[in-house]
């Protein structure tokens, strides 16, 4: 027995890993190159190219990991090294569409071209603004314009001429009005002067007037009048005709000069949709001369012209939607605020001088989304899910491969003008970044994510640690305080701060790649170096900073500390008991973790029960650790029900536990405490025990292995450290041991003890000090051990309940 007590304690070196200070050949990490490639993300980073590469629909790329893997600044990295083999992509123009104005017309130039383009528009119409009021006040213009004009006058009086003789001949005259109409009036002339024909008519009513002369009047007044509305009509006539020869002769004058004026940019943009756009606009200003002739400063037309109701030279504006001028590689777009607006763009509205909404090609906004087109484009999946519409209008365009911008407003429709841009050619790759949990849940229930999101690449928050890793970790640390400007390591620090990376990987031969964590501890543990005026962050700044992170975070660690010390929450470290076994479990407080003792017993009576679980039975109890009650019951009907029936009731419960338990780490200890319960032999209270078993009773690893064995470890050191106390652990649990100094320390002077198991029977022979036993030939365990015990009690009790059953059963009779 003495023998296996020795042989199970887990030897002091496997207790921690300890990097050799030896063999760190650096003063200090200035002495170091930068890391420039990528460490311990091989899955992940030869996914992501590969994504990058193909050029197919679909194949963007989801990034997985957990917070603190670095993904970020690895896709950062990878994006900026491919896109600098590539050219800039296009810029992106939106112009008037003249034939419908609600569809604005898109243009693409080369990177550059787009504000090129944007001058040679606002140069062209600069020199047209001044060219054009200079043509119309030229000598040559208003010598024509005095030809048509003459001709139209010349035309007129001829007409004014001829009615004039007749109109006297006949006893009329034409008279004009002072305020009334430009066409003037016909009269009768009596007694020399002319007399409306309504006051003629007056007098002849009167009796002022002979009837009959009155009514020989109003004949010749009649057939004039029809003469004259029939001379008038021509002259209207001749008018209009006059004015469509002004403005025929107005459009050739400016078509000649503009189209002068435009031929240039007609020879420089050779594209045909460049092409028509000019042409258009060309026609467009020839509709709209009177634009070039108004008097800036008293908006007044010269005579004859009349404003149009428009917005002036607006319309053939150029809205640089996209500008790449500066760009000599695609751009990659890190989105941190991905709203609709941020990412798809807007049409914005102004509200015109009457009250109404009003917008048109120039109040369309670019987002981040085309700002990328021809890149790359990053994003989170969480903050693209909780903001409305992103989510629905980026697969949308990842389907077509087409974006159309408008508004994400409820109050858009409220705008009396809308507008449907030409939609956007896209050719663009989306990253996003997520954790795992998100990206299993949103590819089981959105069908679209398996064809627009092909590649997954996977990040780990830890790599294999090798000697190659190590030297890969260290030029990390060099490149990162290089970036951060952060004083430089010794040796010491940095074999100080591997050590704590292992531990946090949670295994032995993993170190922790977890780019904040690193860089956090490098800025705690400058902090305490600038105290002591050091020149370098030694290995007592590392340990320090760790320290101090778990003192800010472990007050409710203390606090249960204090009530074991007091006796409120009881814990025995002497002596040994029945049917109690000391317990380990972890807490969890998100940014600080820890381990605690828990007391476990057990009781055990006649009857049919099989294995309470009172936790279950209070409501108390997860699944996983229902689950792993029930395997007690699997396992003593293996052990010990093979010739006879299993006729036992047991409660178990975790004593002074007041919520939730869960997880599989404590069913060793159950069954421990039970089979004590069930031998009647006692336990030592100076040993906790962790692992979960399976029915065969083989001891299975479990997590937080250091911090249960620290836990215990304190409350042991509070109470006093005997010798004979320990931990008793899974031996698969080994390989992730990484305990602290000071519990390494204490074994090493053997004032505490780590035992390592392999099945049920190595544990109950530590826990009791008694043999296990084994079943010999006859099926049977050796006497006096106890398997033997425990077998005996139970056959004990199978027979009492069968006696009992009996006795019931002939009361009933009699």
């Amino acid at each position: 027995m003495h023998n296996l007590y020795e042989e199970l304690k887990v030897p002091v070196d496997k207790l921690r890993w300890r990097l050799d200070r030896n063999a760190l050949t650096f003063a200090s990490t200035d002495e170091l190159p930068p890391q420039e490639e990528i460490i311990g993300q091989p899955r992940g980073v030869q996914a992501f190219r590969f994504a990058m590469e193909m050029n197919k629909p679909g194949y963007n790329v989801l990034v997985t990991g957990h917070p603190g893997t670095g993904r970020l600044e690895a896709v950062k990295k990878m994006l900026h090294d491919i896109a600098g083999k590539e050219k800039a992509p296009d810029d992106l123009c939106y112009v008037n569409n003249f034939k419908n104005d609600e569809s604005p017309v898109l243009l693409r130039f080369k990177a550059g071209g787009g504000q090129e383009f944007k001058n040679d528009m606002e140069n062209l119409i600069t020199g047209l603004k001044d060219s054009v009021p200079q043509l119309f006040e030229s000598e040559e213009y208003i010598s024509r314009r005095k030809e048509i004009m003459e001709a139209y006058e010349k035309k007129t009086t001829e007409f004014f001429k001829g009615l004039d003789k007749k109109v006297k001949s006949m006893g009329f005259s034409l008279v004009q009005v002072p305020g009334g109409q430009q066409r003037p009036q016909l009269m009768p002339v009596v007694d020399g002067e002319p007399i409306p024909m309504a006051a003629l008519e007056q007098k002849m009513e009167n009796g002022r007037f002979p009837k009959d002369e009155f009514d020989e009047i109003r004949k010749k007044y009649d057939q004039l009048k029809e003469e004259i509305d029939k001379i008038f009509l021509e002259i209207r006539e001749l008018h209009k005709e006059l004015q469509e020869k002004g403005r025929k002769f107005d459009k050739m004058m400016f078509h000649n000069l503009a189209a002068e004026q435009f031929q240039p940019l007609l020879d420089k943009y050779q594209q045909e949709k460049i092409q028509s756009y000019l042409k258009a606009a060309l026609t467009d200003l020839g509709e709209n001369i009177e634009i070039f002739l108004v008097d800036q400063k008293s908006q007044e037309l010269p005579p004859g012209m009349v404003m149009p109701a428009g917005p002036g030279f607006q319309p053939y504006e150029v809205n640089q939607l996209v500008d790449n001028s500066e760009q000599k590689k695609p751009p990659v777009i890190i989105e941190s605020y991905p709203t609709y607006r941020n990412l798809f763009g807007t049409i914005e509205r102004i509200v015109d001088r009457s009250g109404v909404w009003r917008t048109d090609f120039s109040k369309i906004k670019a987002g981040s989304f085309l700002k990328a087109n021809g890149g790359y484009l990053v994003l989170n999946l969480r903050d693209i899910l909780t903001e409305p519409g992103v989510w629905p209008a980026l697969k949308r365009a990842l389907k077509t491969e087409k974006m159309e911008i408008q508004t994400f407003d409820p109050f858009y429709w409220f705008t009396s003008t809308g507008l449907k841009p030409e939609p956007i050619e896209m050719e663009i790759k989306i990253v996003i970044l997520c954790d795992p949990y998100l990206y299993f849940l949103l590819h089981h229930y959105d069908e679209d994510v398996p064809r627009i999101f092909k590649v997954r690449a996977d990040f780990d928050s830890s790599m294999d640690k090798t000697d190659e890793s190590l030297e890969q970790l260290t030029r990390v640390i060099r490149t990162t305080t290089a970036e951060q400007k952060i004083t430089a390591l010794d040796p010491g620090a940095v074999a100080s701060l591997f050590e704590h990376l292992v531990r946090v990987s949670g295994r032995q031969e993993k170190i922790s790649i977890s780019t904040p964590l690193l860089t956090d501890l490098l800025c705690e543990a400058e902090t305490l170096a600038h105290r002591e005026d050091a020149r370098f962050i030694g290995e007592k700044h590392i340990e320090q900073a760790v320290e101090d992170r778990i003192y800010r975070s472990n007050l409710i660690e203390e606090k249960l500390q204090e009530m074991i010390d007091r006796g409120s929450l009881l814990i025995d470290t002497e002596g040994a008991v029945i049917g109690q076994v000391n317990g380990l479990a972890v807490l969890d407080l998100a940014d600080h973790r820890f381990g605690r003792p828990s007391r476990i017993t057990a009781t055990t009576s006649m009857g049919r029960g099989g294995v309470i679980n009172i936790e279950r039975e209070a409501d108390l109890g997860g699944s996983i650790h229902n689950k792993g009650v029930l395997i007690l019951s699997g396992y003593l009907r293996r052990m010990y029900a093979q010739d006879k029936p299993l006729s036992v009731s047991a409660s178990i419960a975790f004593e002074q536990s007041y919520s939730g338990v869960d997880g599989d780490s404590a069913s060793s200890t159950e069954l421990y405490a039970l089979l004590s319960s069930l031998a009647g032999v006692p336990v030592k209270q100076g040993i906790a025990v962790t692992g979960s078993v399976n029915q065969r009773g083989e001891v299975q690893a479990i997590g937080g292995v250091n911090e249960k064995i620290e836990g215990f470890f304190d409350v042991c050191k509070k109470k006093g450290l005997s010798g004979e106390q320990g931990v008793l652990i899974p031996h698969s649990n080994i390989q992730d041991m990484m305990l602290r100094k000071e519990v390494v320390e204490a074994v090493a002077d053997g004032r505490f003890n780590v035992w390592a198991v392999k099945t049920i029977n190595e544990g109950l022979e530590i826990l009791t000090g008694e043999k296990a036993g084994e079943k010999d030939e006859s099926n049977r365990y050796p006497e006096g051990t106890i398997n033997a015990l425990v077998d005996e009690k139970l056959l004990e009790l199978a027979k009492g309940l069968k006696k009992f059953g009996a006795g019931e059963k002939n009361k009933k009779e009699q």
